[in-house]
């Protein structure tokens, strides 16, 4: 009797639960397909790393004595959908039964139950307990609940794994310091560098095949440098916590022009794939505060992302969907600007970030957040489109982890469910957190004008036209207040070159 064991490309962990009780008869199945490589035109780096590190756990267990049935993308007898590709599989091995763990995407985990009808065999599809908060967990902890707030998500999860806790209080007697965490970097520090990984045999043969088959998307896969292994990522992440844990907290929300990593983990493609373990790279964090060697504000601060942020998120996506896929709160139409792909733009702080994801299917979360997701949410941009630019760009994307984070955190098109107010901001911010604007073509100083800088009147002309939506939210009371003080011709000019500004995006002006 032989059991297929389904391995998706983001589920490449050795204790993965449908790895569990192997028989010796048993057969791991996993694919490259057209269909996952397609859906959204993926940064070139993004497939090579998803392909490149597939590869090499499929060697890993073969080298275990493990059957794998692996199917590259350029075979023949390739169907490129992965149904098809389980149930050629499934009549190929005259298998008995499919076993496999849910998916972490809603649109997979939809083909996965459509797997015993496709096959005629009886699936089981067990729980991912990579994660630390299963699903049931999570809606069991959301239910009757009137916000879901993370902060409180984050103490439970805290509580039930003992992390940075001492005798059932947390440790430093507070809860989160991310008061502390907001630094400018002081001019002329320059931070550690970061570890890269050259190509392998295995690696250099994807990178040449994601070359020619998707050369027309954004980035190169010749400048890949990411882990592929277990080995390699965490060779990686001891890195992080040797060079760059310490001073991660202080500097977590700043940008530096020409910088694209700073003293941030660069664990998330790893962490994401299964090639580390969300409990041990949070207790391996826990120790370097207990040993000294990194103090509790820059610990805590990268526990939080991991055990809380990265948990909750999941939460609510499987919480919300399907039906969150569609939230457009705020009513955004506008179509994405071609400069989020190209990077040609005045703006430098757009320009930099933009420019940093081509070249390295990466950005760290303010860059995200408060730079290319703040502009989306003033100019008033498609969720759609620019969910699908998310998804795209970046190679730790999965739906589950960028959808809440797009939809929700920057755009506010949830309404609330993630975030209590829409993180808007002027350049006044921006400003604040880099050294960006004294590169920049546009004054940051300046609302109107030919050298205004364009954060500034969009952000006004975004408080405006959604005065009465935030009427009630506490949180936003103070740029309401900014709002209502603002001279009438003063907020009018504002509001107009706001408007001129979207109308050369609108016709595709450069700004």
């Amino acid at each position: 009797m032989t059991t297929l064991r389904i391995v998706l490309g983001d589920q490449l962990s050795h204790g993965l639960a449908s790895l569990r009780d192997l028989g010796p008869s048993d057969v791991v199945v996993m694919a490259e397909v057209q269909e996952e490589c397609t859906y959204v035109p993926h940064h070139a780096q993004k497939i090579v790393l998803v392909l490149a590190a597939m590869r090499h756990f499929a060697a890993e267990l073969r080298a275990r004595g493990i059957n794998v049935a692996y199917t590259r993308l350029d075979d023949p007898d390739n169907t490129h959908a992965l149904r098809s590709e389980i149930a050629r599989r499934a009549g190929e091995f005259e298998a008995s039964r499919i076993i496999a763990t849910e998916p972490g995407e809603w649109r997979v985990e939809q083909d996965m139950l459509g797997l015993e009808a496709a096959t005629g065999l009886p699936v089981e599809i067990r729980q991912d307990d990579r994660f630390l908060c299963s699903r049931p967990q999570f809606a069991a902890w959301a239910a009757g609940r009137k916000s879901l707030r993370m902060e409180f998500f984050y103490r439970e999860m805290r509580r039930q794994h003992d992390i940075l806790m001492e005798d059932g209080a947390p440790c430093g007697e507070q809860w989160n310091f991310d008061a502390e965490n907001r630094k400018r970097l002081p001019q002329g520090l320059v931070a550690p560098t970061a570890p890269r990984f050259a190509p392998d045999e295995i690696t250099t043969e994807v990178i040449a095949l994601v070359a020619q088959r998707f050369g027309n998307h954004i980035g190169k896969a010749s400048d890949f440098a990411w882990p592929v292994t277990h080995a390699q990522a965490q060779s990686a992440f001891e890195a992080f916590l040797t060079q760059r844990l310490e001073h991660f907290g202080d500097w977590q929300d700043a940008m530096q022009d020409g910088s694209d990593f700073l003293f941030h983990s660069l664990i998330s493609t790893s962490l994401n794939l299964g090639l580390l373990e969300a409990l041990e790279i949070c207790r391996a964090a826990e120790r370097a505060y207990h040993a000294g060697t990194a103090p509790l504000n820059a610990v805590e601060g990268f526990i939080r992302q991991v055990l809380g942020w990265r948990e909750f998120i999941r939460g609510i996506y499987w919480l919300r969907m399907p039906g969150y896929r569609h939230l457009n709160a705020l009513g955004a139409t506008r179509a994405l600007p071609d400069f989020y792909w190209t990077g040609q733009t005045r703006m430098r702080c757009v320009a930099e970030a933009v420019r940093g994801t081509s070249r390295n299917a990466y950005a760290h979360h303010i860059q995200r957040l408060m730079i290319t997701g703040n502009f989306a949410l003033l100019a008033g941009l498609h969720p759609d489109e620019v969910d699908r630019w998310y998804l795209a760009v970046y190679a730790d994307a999965y739906e589950w982890v960028e959808m809440p984070n797009t939809r929700g955190m920057a755009l506010f098109a949830d309404g609330g469910v993630v975030g209590s107010k829409p993180y808007a901001a002027s350049g006044a911010y921006i400003n604040k957190m880099s050294d960006h604007c004294g590169h920049c073509a546009y004054d940051v100083k300046q609302a109107t004008g030919p050298r205004a800088c364009p954060f500034n009147a969009l952000y006004w002309d975004f408080i405006a036209r959604n005065a009465e939506r935030f009427r009630g939210n506490p949180r936003m009371a103070m740029p309401l207040m900014g709002l209502a003080k603002m001279a009438p011709a003063r907020l009018a000019a504002t509001r107009a070159q706001a408007g001129a500004v979207l109308t050369a995006l609108d016709h595709g002006e450069m700004i």
